[in-house]
């Protein structure tokens, strides 16, 4: 999906804020400068993910270093670590825990650095304790269960630190649900904002889980043209495919890939696209994505 207006204005807006430190006003004109001729000449072709990572290199470039999300990713690893145990007594007393991870991981995607101005743990708690007054939209759900039998191979694509908690406790439950399904999870390959990496799946207890590996690449999202092979294969192998989190979404749709989305609406745009409330969840096949299913209040 290549990024919009919305999009163009909302990653320039925050290039700008990321070098207010710097005291060089005509090396950061010259920056600007040189951002604006990236948009221009990959907005129209690339989607926001795409962008991001063309400009995390050109920051690189020019300022030596990106900001470093390596504390806030293990504060938000080791706090979901701590709500692990609450959480899936809570999951494990549902009448349908499958469905009710399904509200947990879609809460979670709130830990996002790069849609979220100010992530904090008051809102992220609010929301997990939310989450289970959600409603669920029962046809896609029935559809969701009856591709996971029919299935032999599943992808499940990570987003962020933190929600890979309680992606592990989701994915945990489908293994036991459906025992012949082979699962791999991808996660980032390089450092990108607080995106999960290898890193990440080691220190939550992921990669004891099911078989990790990162997909070839640090841009913020799943970007079929920058994927590595081995990650490619398995992707387009797949008979089944979850995508977490709206970067995903965004590098993803119309890649004929037909996914399983889940994300929070975090950004003004996705409220406008889904005309649902900040921070209520998706949850759909793409090819059903016409009839706009999703977790209403």
């Amino acid at each position: 999906m290549h990024a919009g207006a919305m999009c163009i204005s909302c990653i320039l807006s925050k290039e700008e804020k990321s070098i207010r430190q710097f005291a060089d006003e005509e090396k950061k004109s010259e920056y600007m400068h040189r951002v604006l001729e990236i948009l221009y000449k990959y907005g129209q072709t690339e989607s926001s993910p795409g962008l991001t990572e063309k400009l995390g290199q050109l920051y690189q470039d020019f300022w030596g270093s990106v900001k470093d999300y390596t504390a806030q990713k293990q504060k938000y690893n080791q706090l979901l670590l701590h709500m692990e145990e609450k959480i899936a007594q809570q999951i494990k007393k549902a009448s349908d825990p499958m469905k009710e991870c399904i509200k947990y991981v879609c809460a979670a995607n709130y830990i996002d650095f790069s849609a979220v101005d100010d992530v904090n743990e008051a809102t992220l708690e609010g929301l997990l304790q939310k989450a289970v007054t959600k409603n669920m939209p029962e046809d896609e759900y029935e559809r969701f269960r009856e591709d996971l039998q029919n299935a032999r191979s599943l992808v499940y694509l990570t987003d962020n630190c933190g929600e890979i908690v309680l992606d592990k406790l989701f994915i945990q439950y489908i293994k036991e649900s459906f025992k012949k399904l082979s699962i791999t999870v991808i996660v980032r390959g390089g450092n990108v904002i607080n995106d999960a990496t290898m890193e990440d799946a080691e220190e939550v207890g992921l990669t004891k889980l099911a078989p990790c590996m990162g997909n070839g690449n640090a841009a913020p999202g799943t970007i079929v043209s920058r994927l590595s092979e081995e990650a490619r294969t398995v992707i387009y192998g797949a008979d089944l495919i979850i995508s977490k989190g709206q970067g995903n979404f965004e590098s993803l749709y119309g890649e004929q890939l037909n996914p399983y989305y889940l994300f929070l609406c975090k950004c003004e745009l996705f409220v406008q696209r889904f005309g649902l409330a900040q921070y209520e969840s998706v949850f759909v096949r793409e090819a059903r994505m016409g009839k706009c299913l999703y977790i209403p209040s």
